[in-house]
């Protein structure tokens, strides 16, 4: 009996099921309609290349292993392995209602393609790494939705954890330039907006004000400045962005020499590696680099009517999650975080000692949003989000913005502040972008950030004395700690169980202004301005013994990652 059929048989059996969830619809095209509605005929179907035989998903136009465009559809078991999971209670959707299971499956076909799916057929609590799991389908509308159900009286087997085939991970390209672009440009000034939970202002004002202040901090006039970047440059919805780069410019009246903003960046602040460059390369002397977020006053105007939500088909790479219920990165990062669990023993109390560590050091940040006292008590009790992140493992939408000024080495000794130097960056791509198809035992598309940053210095992670490292949740955290070589990969766990390596006076000061998980979410920005903030030894009560001399930033959070090794000038 076909596997949607024996669904059908089996919820006869043990009563009504709930109703299915209202499921967004997926933009289907002529080249994805055979996946969307394979479920007609009880069908699992996958792009295979006729070339090499390769199984490809999500489907392309062009094989990612031998670069034929001989592309056909195969028909495939529909037989699977639990690889990753994350039960998700919070509501993102209306019509979605939690708790469900939103996990990756790797097929028996081809172990290297996974799907993201929910798995259905059995009570939550059943599910686990490792089980057996077959193909069943639920039509809405035109489109056959791919869910997986557990296979009765398989016992589980081992997932892999990182896909065996070379297209999966590549080392990073070694080249090295005799001179480093890093060397021709500091950050010469710094400047942070008012930063708060539902401020109510307009979003264009918060960057006016941080990018006045950092001119101001630089020693400069608005003049002076002849560069302009940003990301993500347009205005992105969901107060997700204030202001574009053209806004900036006409706001503030500026005639830059160069400008560039975009998203798809190294990072959150790949916009100030485009700033060195480009004043490497003589284009501008003094580029202001700016990030503004307005979500928290977004959501409220949401909530009571001023904005609306905008809808629409599903489209891209997200096609492949939105209608799982999978709509925030909570849940697929969680996914990660599960198999890092389960492969090496880590437990909620490890990413729990990161949430107080951020706590902590946000009590002493006179602009953190969350100051008050957090015990383990607290972090524990608190109300899941998406398996194993609860509350606290998450970060807090803000309002805010920063703002840092990247001029020419040049320009170092008139600055009426401490310059700090650009020792190296990390930029490469060595995994998968998609966020399933990779490994799943760190948070994806930082690897190459990671290894490439040490690559371009003699510096070594024993030089460092302060991190500043993206955490929009915990576990991201968790992933820069292990892949930035400061522990052995799957070793995080215990390096910050209990808080004491990680805490101000530790071997390894972590989110010294409480990162995003207590002070606010700036996106990537908020960690290069605290790093500069200690390399000044400007940190007040929360200043690191001992002004530190080197400081490593990363940004990220599943986009591609990116990170820096900053010093005094």
């Amino acid at each position: 009996m076909p596997a949607n059929e024996r669904a059908d048989a089996d919820a006869d059996a043990t009563g009504a099921e709930p109703a299915p969830p209202n499921r967004p619809q997926p933009q289907v095209y002529p080249w994805t309609e055979f996946y969307w509605t394979g479920g007609a005929d009880g069908t699992l179907r996958i792009q295979r290349c006729n070339a090499c035989g390769r199984l490809n998903h999500p489907s392309g136009p062009v094989c990612l292993v031998c670069r034929s465009f001989d592309m056909g559809i195969a028909e495939v078991s529909g037989r699977a392995t639990v690889a990753g999971f994350t039960v998700n209670h919070h509501q993102w959707l209306p019509g979605f209602v939690p708790p469900y299971v939103i996990a990756v499956v790797q097929l028996d076909d081809d172990p290297d393609v996974r799907i993201t799916t929910n798995i259905v057929g059995c009570p939550i609590e059943a599910v686990v790494i490792g089980m057996r799991v077959e193909v069943t389908f639920e039509h809405q509308d035109a489109v056959w939705f791919p869910l997986f159900r557990p296979i009765p009286g398989e016992p589980p087997r081992l997932a892999t954890d990182t896909p065996d085939h070379p297209v999966h991970q590549r080392e990073s390209r070694r080249f090295r330039a005799s001179e480093k672009f890093e060397d021709r440009s500091v950050i010469s000034g710094i400047g942070m907006s008012q930063v708060g939970r539902r401020l109510m202002r307009d979003p264009r004002g918060l960057i006016a004000e941080a990018a006045l202040a950092a001119v101001a901090d630089a020693g400069l006039t608005i003049d002076d400045i002849d560069g302009v970047s940003s990301y993500p440059g347009m205005s992105v919805g969901g107060g997700f962005s204030g202001g574009s780069v053209s806004e900036v410019v006409e706001m503030l009246d500026l005639r830059p020499a160069w400008h560039s903003g975009g998203i798809e960046t190294s990072g959150q602040t790949g916009s100030v590696v485009n700033a060195m460059l480009a004043v490497a390369s003589g284009l501008c002397r003094h580029v202001l680099c700016y990030r503004c977020v307005w979500e928290s006053t977004h959501d409220q105007l949401l909530k009571t009517g001023v904005v609306r939500p905008s809808g629409g088909r599903v489209g891209g790479d997200a096609a492949h999650r939105i209608p799982y219920g999978a709509v925030s990165a909570a849940s697929w990062i969680a996914l990660q975080a599960s198999r890092h669990f389960h492969r090496f023993g880590t437990k909620r109390e490890h990413l729990g000692a990161i949430a107080l560590n951020a706590r902590r050091n946000a009590a002493l940040n006179p602009w953190a949003v969350y100051k008050d006292p957090l015990t383990m008590d607290d972090y524990l009790s608190a109300r899941m989000i998406s398996s194993p992140f609860g509350l606290y493992d998450c970060d807090v939408p803000c309002d805010g913005a920063v703002a840092v000024i990247v001029s020419a080495v040049e320009t170092a000794a008139d600055a009426p502040t401490t310059p700090i130097r650009f020792e190296a960056v990390g930029t490469a791509l060595t995994e998968r972008v998609s966020w399933d198809q990779g490994t799943l035992i760190h948070e994806p598309l930082l690897q190459g950030a990671a290894r490439h940053l040490w690559e371009r210095t003699d510096l070594r992670p024993s030089d460092v004395d302060v991190v500043e490292l993206y955490d929009g949740f915990s576990f991201n955290c968790l992933s820069w700690i292990e892949q930035l070589g400061f522990c052995e990969i799957g070793e995080g766990g215990p390096f910050v169980e209990g808080g004491h390596r990680i805490a101000l006076d530790g071997e390894l000061p972590l989110n010294t202004h409480g990162g995003q998980l207590s002070a606010g979410r700036l996106h990537g920005y908020g960690f290069l301005h605290e790093a500069c903030v200690q390399l000044r030894g400007d940190g007040g009560a929360r200043q690191v013994p001992g002004t530190p001399e080197v400081a490593v930033v990363s940004a990220g959070g599943g986009t591609p990652g990116g990170t820096f090794v900053l010093t005094r000038y």
